[in-house]
C-alpha cells in the first residue's frame, strides 16, 4: 500500500525543525512525506526545501484551518493510507509496520490511532487521543488514559488493537478512497472536533475505526492553539454542539441539544468562578455561531444516515464530577 504521510503546518519553522527529522528518520522508507502548508508568513517552506529537499511541498493559498487544510492538499496526493500528522508530533522507530499490517488484514477497518502519549511527560498519555476515542450520551468526547483533564500515566494497559468511537486528528490514519467518498473534513469546523464527525461518518457507512497500542507517538499538544487560548474554548464548544446537530440519532436529538446548552451555561460559570471570564464569553460566543449555523447543520443532517449509536449509556460528566471516577478502567 502507498503510504503518504501529510504534516499540515502554518508558522511552524521552529516545529518542523524539531520534529520532521524524527518523521523522515523512522519513516521514508515506508511512505512518501510531505509538508501541506496553510499560507504561511514564516520561513517555514525554504527551511524544508533547505534542509529536507526529499520532502514534498504542497502549498495551500490561504490558510482554511485543519479542515480545509487538508481538503485542500489531499486533493494533489495520491496514495491508498493517509497520515495525517501534526507538526508537533514525534515518531518513533518501527511506528508504522503495526498500523499497516492491521490495514492489509482487515479491509473493513478505514481509520486508526496510534498511542499518543506526551511528549513533555513521556509517561504520561496525551490529551489529544490518547489510548483511543469515544463519545459519551451528551456528545462529550473523551478517551482511553484521558477523562477531561486528567491524564493516566502510561502502563501499558493500552497496548491493544481495538475498536474505538473517534481518532485523534494529531495523528489519523485513513484509506484514502473512504476520505474522498465522504468528502473529507467539514471545512465549517475549521478546526477541532472535524475528525470525531469524520469518524462518525465513517461508521455510518459501516466501516471500523480502531487503536493500534503498539506503535506509539509523541504529541506536544497545544504548539499550535494553547489549551488556555479562548479561541480553542470557542472552537471545541461550538463544534462539539455542531456534532451533536448534524449526527445524533433523532430520538436523543432535541433532548441532548437543550441538556448540552445548560451545561454548557454550567460551565461558563465554573469559568466566571474561577475568575476566568474570558473563556465564559468564549462559550457565549461559540452559542451563537452555533445558533447561527443550527439549519445550516439540519440541512447537512438529512443527508447522512445516522445508523451508529454512541455510548448512550454513560455520562461521562456525572461519572468524573459525581462519582470521581477519573480513570477508563474505573468508568461504569
Amino acid at each position: 500500500m502507498k503510504t503518504a504521510i501529510v504534516i499540515l503546518n502554518w508558522n511552524g519553522e521552529k516545529l518542523l525543525e524539531q520534529f520532521l527529522p524524527s518523521i523522515v528518520n523512522f519513516s521514508a522508507n515506508e511512505s512518501v512525506i510531505y509538508v501541506a502548508d496553510n499560507a504561511s508568513t514564516d520561513a517555514s517552506i525554504a527551511f524544508v526545501k533547505e534542509f529536507f529537499p526529499a520532502v514534498n511541498i504542497v502549498e495551500n493559498v490561504l490558510n482554511g484551518g485543519y479542515a480545509k487544510g487538508y481538503n485542500n492538499a489531499l486533493q494533489s496526493i495520491e496514495a491508498d493510507i493517509y497520515c495525517l500528522i501534526n507538526s508537533d508530533v514525534a515518531v518513533t522507530k518501527n511506528w508504522l509496520p503495526p498500523i499497516l499490517e492491521v490495514f492489509k488484514k482487515e479491509k473493513n477497518t478505514a481509520i486508526i490511532q496510534p498511542k499518543i502519549l506526551d511528549f513533555k511527560n513521556q509517561k504520561k498519555f496525551e490529551y489529544a487521543g490518547a489510548g483511543g476515542g469515544f463519545i459519551d450520551f451528551f456528545g462529550y468526547p473523551y478517551c482511553r488514559g484521558r477523562i477531561f483533564n486528567n491524564l493516566e500515566v502510561d502502563n501499558h494497559q493500552f497496548n491493544d488493537v481495538t475498536d474505538i468511537f473517534w481518532a485523534s486528528g494529531a495523528c489519523f490514519f485513513i484509506r484514502a478512497n473512504v476520505y474522498h467518498q465522504l468528502n473529507g473534513f467539514d471545512e465549517d469546523y475549521f478546526a477541532h472536533q472535524e475528525e470525531i464527525d469524520l469518524c462518525w461518518r465513517t461508521q455510518n457507512i459501516s466501516l471500523a475505526v480502531k487503536y493500534v497500542g503498539t506503535s506509539t507517538v509523541y504529541h506536544v499538544g497545544g504548539a499550535t492553539l494553547q489549551e488556555t487560548n479562548p479561541h480553542k474554548t470557542y472552537l471545541n464548544f461550538r463544534n462539539n454542539l455542531l456534532n451533536i446537530v448534524k449526527n445524533v440519532p433523532k430520538k436523543w436529538f432535541l433532548f441532548l441539544i437543550f441538556f448540552r446548552l445548560l451545561l454548557d451555561g454550567i460551565a461558563g460559570l465554573k469559568f466566571l468562578i474561577e475568575l476566568r471570564p474570558i473563556h465564559t464569553f468564549a462559550i457565549l460566543k461559540a452559542h451563537l455561531s452555533f445558533y447561527k449555523n443550527f439549519f445550516k447543520f439540519l440541512r447537512k443532517r438529512k443527508k447522512l444516515q445516522k445508523k451508529v449509536n454512541y455510548n448512550i449509556h454513560t455520562s461521562i460528566v456525572w461519572q468524573y464530577f459525581i462519582m470521581r471516577r477519573k480513570k477508563f478502567k474505573d468508568l461504569k
